[in-house]
């Protein structure tokens, strides 16, 4: 791949298309590390065009409040991948199908800014394969975090970390009966205010508690989900930050008190249970949801998915 940053020469690939899943995060104890990919896919396809025009279509989720402009996260996103992978690009024509809910603590911006950062490299490299840990680390660089780029860029449940080496993660193989339970409100919130809700400071008896959970949740989600219930316990935020998303709180303590192994997804305010033949999915969907909320039965996602749809003409 021909890498010189800025100003480098035009690929010569003309159409890219990607698929991202949406992503849990933190899983309870897990904070800011662990993530799970769910089977909710937003699909893209860039396009190279003619002369400087941008062109922005948008079907599904976001079509009637996302921008079309330079301001879209997906085409911010991919300028920037470009410029590092020392590709040019001129006109662009982006076409996406959106299923992931957006505010609702599952990854959406992680999974444009991914979908971006990955159409960059497959222009830039002409190859029909991501390279997985480039694109994890910009694409982690741009989000400000890495749990929910990595489980995207790599599927399936993923540890991620920030080091010298910038963002990093691995992927761990879960059981196979291992079934997402997503429940779904029809409000969002923004991630910023459950954020600020955070203290600044935790103690180390909290500290402690959250580590061994999030140690013991792993072993749970490999090995032994008759644990899932208290290894998905946690003391750092979702107490928290129930103030700002009360329903949610109030379904989470009435998942857990019937026993499902149930956490607040990412920031909130969707509600996850992780069900298993230890905690069977119809016992969760059958726990009554407050009004307007939608229950869904997923799969995990193997993650980011990325290939060439064609070459220029001659």
């Amino acid at each position: 791949m021909n890498r010189k940053g800025g100003g480098g020469p035009a690929p010569t690939i003309q159409s890219v298309r990607v698929r991202v899943p949406a992503t849990s995060a933190n899983l309870g104890p897990g904070f800011d590390a662990l993530g799970l990919a769910l089977d909710l896919h937003d699909e893209v396809i860039v396009t190279l065009l003619p002369g400087t025009e941008i062109v922005i279509d948008i079907a599904g989720i976001g079509a009637e409040t996302l921008p079309r402009d330079e301001s879209h996260l997906l085409l911010s996103s991919l300028r920037t991948a470009a410029q590092r992978f020392g590709v040019e690009l001129s006109g662009i024509g982006i076409a996406a199908r959106n299923a992931i809910p957006q505010s609702r603590g599952l990854g959406s911006s992680a999974a444009t800014i991914t979908a971006g950062v990955a159409a960059a490299w497959m222009l830039a490299s002409g190859h029909d394969q991501l390279d997985r840990a480039e694109v994890l680390g910009l694409a982690a660089q741009i989000e400000g975090h890495p749990d929910n780029v990595a489980a995207c860029v790599l599927g399936g449940l993923t540890i991620s970390w920030q080091g010298a080496r910038g963002a990093q993660a691995v992927a761990v193989p879960i059981r196979a009966d291992i079934e997402p339970v997503l429940f779904l409100p029809p409000d969002g919130l923004s991630t910023d205010t459950a954020r600020g809700l955070l203290p600044a400071t935790i103690g180390h008896a909290e500290a402690a508690f959250n580590a061994g959970r999030s140690a013991l949740l792993i072993h749970a989600l490999t090995a032994a989900p008759e644990l899932l219930l208290v290894a998905t316990q946690d003391r750092l935020h979702q107490s928290q930050r129930g103030p700002a998303m009360p329903e949610s709180s109030r379904l989470l303590e009435a998942l857990r008190a019937a026993d499902i192994p149930a956490v607040i997804s990412g920031a909130g305010p969707s509600v996850l249970a992780l069900c298993s033949t230890a905690c069977p999915p119809e016992r969760a969907s059958a726990v009554p949801m407050p009004a307007g909320w939608t229950c869904l039965r997923l799969e995990v996602s193997a993650g980011a998915d990325a290939s060439l749809v064609g070459a220029p003409p001659e």
